[in-house]
């Protein structure tokens, strides 16, 4: 856990550099970056370098989706949803045929990154695509990239914790067998025991537990 604490100040004075030494651009998507970026490198799900290369696909999709809205979709309700789908089934497709080594939820954050940061300035002005997707790209990209950077390493320690508490929460004793003749599932009972007779000193093991009847009437 101090690790993780660790890596949550790093990231914290990270954060808060780039607001105080970058340009209006950065400070307003610094912590959206810093977070998703923090979140990329936190989850550990298959190599950072294919965590990285999965959100690269899904933030190149999410910028090819403003190229289609900006030249040839309709600024309507039915362009916007025609570029959502095609950057959704951009990073279900390339997750696909990776077969999960780009995993598809980091393709996803890459979107989210792309579309946080830019669909406010896009909407404001979608004739300067093309220089204003740069600068926000760039932008997002640097807050994105400490972020990762800064919590990346601790893919492999999360695991190992999350496992530890697994065992931690494992019940101490296995559960007992249920006793003999009573019902141990559906359509599954055991076998009753057998019937005995008993005496003064015990049960007599092979003797039947009442005497057989003596048709013979008694002289």
């Amino acid at each position: 856990m101090k690790r993780h604490i660790l890596a949550g100040l790093v990231l914290a004075l990270l954060t808060t550099a780039i607001v105080l030494f970058s340009g209006p651009e950065l400070q307003g998507v610094a912590l959206l970056g810093a977070a998703l970026g923090g979140a990329l490198g936190l989850v550990p799900d298959r190599t950072p370098a294919q965590r990285a290369a999965g959100f690269g696909v899904g933030f190149v999709a999410a910028w090819l989706g403003y190229a289609l809205r900006a030249a040839v979709l309709p600024d309507a309700a039915a362009g916007r949803a025609i570029a959502v789908l095609v950057v959704v089934l951009v990073c279900l497709g390339v997750a696909a045929l990776t077969r999960g080594r780009l995993p598809l939820w980091s393709a996803l954050l890459g979107a989210a990154a792309m579309a946080g940061a830019y669909e406010a300035t896009y909407a404001a002005d979608p004739s300067s695509f093309l220089t204003s997707s740069a600068t926000t790209a760039t932008s997002i990209l640097l807050a994105a990239g400490a972020g990762f950077l800064a919590t990346s390493v601790l893919g492999v320690v999360v695991m190992q914790d999350r496992e530890e508490e697994r065992a931690a929460e494992a019940p101490l004793f296995a559960p007992a067998d249920p006793p003999v003749g009573e019902y141990e599932g559906a359509g599954n009972h055991a076998p009753a025991r057998p019937y005995t007779a008993t005496t003064a000193g015990g049960p007599r093991r092979g003797l039947p537990a009442t005497r057989p009847l003596d048709p013979q009437p008694e002289a």
